[in-house]
């Protein structure tokens, strides 16, 4: 039996790199997957890669009502959530001097108000003993030049695992931050060139970055039961980059 068996997940943003091998390995252990994105061709793909027990909900999760669109569809579909992993975000690199209200409200607007909206509209759905974890970065505790905005951003996720894991004591919810570093990822692909890829991998002691499939597993824990003691944390997943 599967560490996630009859679970039912909810994971944003589920259609490329960490959160997507997440999504492979949920279901491998036993879990329903409902995953979103924007695009459909690539919703569509994940699901094809995935294979089974797997829905996939287009929508923004920064929109409020594609939010409500996808808990809809779990509610008729599954009618509850055990887990939810908050893992629709966005970064780009722009320094100081240069942020334009676009840049600070895309960041903010998925990264802080479309996680808190996602929790707050997966509650009503929530199973008590749940597990609510959402992807950082460790960029909020780096200081990398440029991305002032995107590591604030992902640094109001700690107040938040902080704050609404004391307003669900009583459901026994947990909630968690799993913070990855520089993981090579699509995304990542997008916003460093050569050169920045080989500045941050100087980073990281081992000298190479993350793997998505080495993320999905710590989500695994922070999913399962594993992690039933573990609340509040920001799981720094970086190969000790962040500790150096």
């Amino acid at each position: 039996m599967g560490k996630l068996e009859g679970k039912v997940a909810v994971i944003t943003g589920g259609t490329s790199g960490m959160a997507l091998a997440s999504a492979k390995r949920f279901v491998e252990e036993g879990a329903y997957v409902f995953i979103t994105g924007r695009r459909q061709e690539a919703l569509d793909e994940a699901v094809k890669l995935i294979g089974r027990n797997v829905t996939g909900v287009r929508g923004d999760a920064a929109n409020l009502d594609d939010l409500d669109r996808l808990f809809d569809t779990v509610k008729r579909e599954k009618g509850k959530i055990d887990i939810l992993f908050a893992s629709a975000g966005t970064g780009e690199a722009v320094k100081l001097g240069e942020i334009t209200e676009q840049h600070f409200d895309a960041a903010f607007g998925l990264n802080v108000r479309g996680t808190l909206f996602t929790v707050q509209k997966a509650l009503p759905l929530f199973n008590d003993g749940g597990s609510i974890f959402m992807t950082g970065s460790n960029a909020s505790v780096k200081g990398f030049p440029g991305f002032s905005v995107y590591a604030a951003s992902k640094a109001a996720l700690r107040s938040f695992a902080r704050t609404w894991l004391n307003e669900l004591k009583g459901r026994n919810i947990r909630v968690n931050v799993l913070v990855p570093g520089q993981v090579a990822t699509p995304i990542l692909e997008q916003v460093l060139d050569e050169e920045a890829k080989r500045q941050f991998e100087s980073l990281i002691p081992r000298g190479k970055m993350g793997r998505p499939e080495e993320i999905a597993a710590v989500a695994l824990f922070l999913a399962s039961d594993d992690s039933s003691y573990v609340n509040g944390v920001e799981l720094f997943v970086d190969g000790g980059a962040s500790a150096i």
